[in-house]
């Protein structure tokens, strides 16, 4: 249903238009396009939500047994200076759990029983895009289709692995595009709003 991506620059392409009444009807057009890196995302968990009068309500959320670095580094201002301990009692606690029977039975099961709507918490590999960034983004990922049963089983079972945009979008398939810009702090009225700034000979 949704999948992270990163804008790697620009190109154009020529195409036919096809918009009857229009004067560029069936007549090639130059348009620019931009070209969006889609490193694999990582699949690190779920959240399960109730439905109630005043909307959705997070019940409860069940994460995997191993979080990769960069998806750690997340939850951290300056990862560099902290004692980096994020998830590593639920790590032991997993590892535990595993050796008996089922990690999270509990939540999961609860999961199973009461929620409504399944969401899975999704990382990107930012290091595999060259940004010079290391701290993934995070995301959820409503899945849809079949029981809630059925989906907390599909989700877990995809825990820790790879899911490529080929798996979620396929070709041709027309799709919304969200963008998230970098940011450019404080700026003056000119960059910010896009005003045009005098001319030089305007006044003396």
């Amino acid at each position: 249903t949704a999948f992270m991506s990163y804008k790697a620059g620009m190109t154009h392409i020529v195409r036919d238009v096809d918009r009857p009444g229009s004067k560029l009807h069936k007549k090639e057009i130059a348009e620019a396009v931009s070209i969006l890196e889609a490193p694999p995302m990582v699949i690190v968990g779920f959240v399960g939500y109730v439905e109630t009068p005043r909307g959705l309500r997070a019940l409860t959320s069940v994460w995997a047994g191993h979080l990769s670095e960069e998806c750690k580094r997340r939850f951290y201002k300056a990862w560099h200076k902290s004692k980096q301990k994020a998830y590593t009692k639920y790590q032991k606690r997993w590892a535990d759990a595993s050796k008996d029977g089922s990690p999270m039975a509990a939540e999961i099961d609860r999961a199973k029983k009461y929620c409504q709507v399944i969401r899975a918490i999704c990382h990107t590999q930012v290091g595999k895009v060259k940004l010079g960034q290391k701290k993934a983004h995070i995301k959820e990922i409503q899945i849809n289709g079949g029981t809630t049963a059925a989906k907390v089983d599909f989700v877990t079972g995809l825990f820790e692995q790879e899911v490529k945009v080929a798996d979620v979008f396929s070709q041709d398939e027309m799709i919304d595009v969200i963008g998230v810009t970098k940011g450019h702090g404080f700026n003056g009225v000119v960059t910010r709003w896009g005003v045009t700034r005098l001319v030089r000979k305007s006044h003396r």
